[in-house]
């Protein structure tokens, strides 16, 4: 790996500009002249992106502005100690110490990671007072490879740099501890943090630093995941449930997000994590020890973070993989199931035979005037023909977005456009989508393959942006065309007929309610619950008055899943207040107007706190619920949204006396379950709670 740094990179004690915009436009051209970037104003441009997005000045003197562009050749560092100093936007004054650090689009992960480490070095006092003491570019040269690990073995060290390892943040080291101020029932708080920017290169990292040296000196136990551009560490499960309260201070979104769920939650911008890390560990200990604090959303069950050192088995990769895509392919589902529904109670469910030509041949000023099928008239007509036509647009990503999603869960961005290929030739071959799901898995693991491959420097920028997305493209998607496509596409078949027969059929209908309803209870919108809801989405395109069988699974699967957190809810806040706890009453109320959207993720914290009570009573409501819609045959056309959307349901009074029995079966035996099942520990809980009622 060549040299990040070099004498030719350093400017000292000069003045470069009268601002930062001409600063950075002086160590971009310094970069380009140095044969490391081909364009500096495209440098600059990169570079001043992402000032524009979050200024880069830090306290102490310090400015690191950086990019990720597609005119660097070679991963650098272009270094200026300036006279005067210039503002960076640090809160205490201008910064005379700035890094331009410049990385390739398609960074292989050893360059991210030693850019990364001159980040942390910026943090530790010694570093930053070698640098303001070095006398010549070659001294601030050896300061810079020491800390960043490029130097030669054969090398002395700088006195001043013994910064390889993070030290304590000169912001957090000077405040006294005060662990009495941060507890939680009486112990050291535990907290976890994620640290999160938009180039994962620099802040990144020292704001990791940061709050692992002000946890130090708190005296909490504080767990930093940096997640940057070249990778992270997921932290361990333990540590994850063992955590009060979760710091995310990030400017973008976090990875996983799901591990998280339900933890009490404190959000910031990744430059706080660095200039106030103290104050987010304050905030995170009053999260943690408020019962209505703003807590993480999302599916516990669906994690599948793993402790350190241990590799993911196959079996929960895959589940990583399929769970993503069908994560990103929820918003295409529910946005244009509901314009079709829309579409649906404006111009009748026989506006599917002409909605194409009417949006085509018709407009507000030119309505329809054949085949009115519209309650509202010819603009009824007119109107619901749009909104079926952009509801069925979107439902025409489904495959396609499930495919692209899965391969970006496997190869990352680069994986994207092969996939979606890879999406569309499936339903090009009618492989619906488990075509889909296959291509997906192809595509992936194509680009996942490529982008390992070494390429010379002249090719890595084609890689990610052109000969990844073609040769991905040509091996998933032929494969399809030429030997999978079809026999997956005589599956499908098979599997449709096979279901319109058990709809047809009063018994195996009802089986077919039962477990489905099981399913979408079993995890609470894990694995097992998307499985049956991708499932039911996938063939409601299909549906229709001649073929309602898809209809009454889609009308299944809501119901159920509309079971679990309103039966929870029922229980804890009308039924048996007292045997549950006063957060959990709490959770109840918003449990209500969770499951009336069917989001069953509201049942969670109760599945969470009590999962051998509260899982099987739900799916026992949920099997009764997914039985009564086949009995009743309630049709939904909208794939979401819950009471909201009974419009698109077909017979409302079934839909509305399947939900209302499951919840009453599954509220009551919750209740049973938890009176009669270790009722010593309900004993227990409830001498706690006449305790916590007595006046002190």
């Amino acid at each position: 790996m060549s040299q990040t740094i070099t004498p030719d990179l350093v400017s000292l004690d000069v003045g470069l500009g009268a601002d930062k915009s001409e600063v950075i436009r002086s160590l971009a051209a310094r970069v380009v002249a140095q044969g490391r970037a081909t364009d500096a104003d495209a440098l600059y441009a990169d570079a001043w992106a992402r000032e524009q997005k979050d200024e880069t000045g830090l306290p102490g003197g310090i400015a690191i502005p950086h990019a990720k562009s597609a005119a660097v050749t070679e991963p650098s560092l272009a270094f200026a100690r300036l006279a005067p100093g210039v503002d960076f936007g640090a809160p205490d004054g201008p910064a005379d110490l700035v890094f331009l650090i410049a990385a390739p689009e398609g960074a292989a992960e050893a360059h991210l990671a030693v850019l990364s480490k001159l980040a942390r070095s910026l943090m530790q006092d010694d570093f930053t007072s070698s640098l303001r003491a070095a006398a010549t570019n070659d001294d601030v040269v050896a300061i810079v490879r020491q800390a960043i690990g490029e130097a030669d073995a054969s090398s002395p060290a700088p006195a001043a740099t013994s910064a390889a390892a993070p030290a304590p943040a000169t912001a957090a080291s000077t405040a006294p501890a005060t662990p009495g101020d941060l507890t939680v029932d009486g112990r050291p708080a535990r907290i976890v943090a994620v640290t999160a920017c938009a180039t994962g290169i620099a802040h990144t990292f020292m704001a990791a630093d940061a709050l692992t040296a002000a946890g130090t000196v708190t005296g909490i136990d504080l767990a930093v995941e940096p997640q940057g551009s070249s990778g992270y560490q997921a932290l361990p499960r333990d540590v994850i449930d063992r955590a009060d309260a979760v710091i995310f201070a990030t400017d973008v979104d976090v990875r996983e997000l799901q591990r998280f769920a339900g933890k009490p939650v404190v959000r910031s911008g990744v430059k706080r994590g660095i200039e106030q890390p103290r104050e987010l560990i304050a905030e995170a200990v009053a999260a943690a020890n408020n019962p209505h604090a703003t807590r993480v959303t999302g599916t516990a069950t669906d994690s599948t973070a793993t402790a350190a050192g241990e590799s993911l088995s196959w079996g929960a990769r895959i589940q990583r993989i399929l769970l993503t895509g069908v994560s990103y392919m929820i918003p295409f589902v529910a946005g244009g199931g509901l314009l079709i529904a829309l579409g649906f109670a404006l111009g009748g469910y026989e506006i599917t035979a002409d909605a194409s030509k009417i949006i085509t041949q018709n407009s507000l000023w030119d309505l329809p005037t054949e085949n009115i099928t519209s309650p509202f008239g010819p603009l009824g007509q007119y109107l619901g023909a749009v909104f079926f036509m952009i509801g069925a647009t979107s439902m025409g990503f489904l495959v396609s977005a499930l495919a692209g999603y899965i391969a970006f869960a496997i190869a990352d961005r680069p994986g994207i456009a092969p996939g979606f290929v890879a999406g569309a030739v499936a339903v090009l071959m009618n492989a619906g989508f488990i075509g889909g799901i296959v291509g997906g898995l192809l595509a992936g693991v194509v680009a996942w393959w490529l982008g390992r491959l070494p390429a010379p420097r002249w090719l890595r920028g084609l890689m990610p942006v052109v000969i990844i997305p073609l040769i991905g493209s040509i091996v998933a998607s032929g494969l399809l065309v030429l030997f999978l496509g079809r026999p997956i596409a005589t599956l499908m078949v098979w599997l449709t007929d096979w279901l319109n027969s058990l709809t047809e059929s009063g018994a195996s209908a009802v089986a077919l309610g039962v477990i489905l309803g099981l399913m979408m209870c079993f995890d609470l919108g894990g694995p097992v619950n998307k499985v049956a809801y991708s499932f039911a989405v996938a063939g409601l395109a299909a549906g229709s008055v001649e073929n309602p069988a898809p209809l009454y699974i889609m009308g299944a699967v809501m119901a159920s899943g509309m079971v679990p957190p309103l039966a929870m809810a029922l229980a804890s806040t009308v039924i048996a207040r007292r045997i549950f706890t006063p957060v959990e009453r709490e959770n109840g109320k918003a449990a209500w107007l969770l499951g009336a959207s069917f989001i069953s993720e509201g049942a969670i914290p109760f599945a969470a706190a009590d999962p051998l009570r509260v899982i099987p009573a739900s799916m026992v409501g949920g099997a009764v619920t997914g039985a009564l819609c086949m009995v009743f045959q309630v049709a939904s056309y909208a794939p979401h949204g819950g009471i909201f959307v009974l419009f698109a349901i077909n017979p409302i009074w079934g839909f509305l006396v399947a939900i209302a029995a499951g919840v009453l079966v599954s509220g009551f035996l919750v209740v049973l379950f938890k009176r009669f099942i270790a009722p010593k520990e309900l004993a227990a809980a409830e001498a706690n709670l006449d305790a916590a009622a007595v006046p002190a």
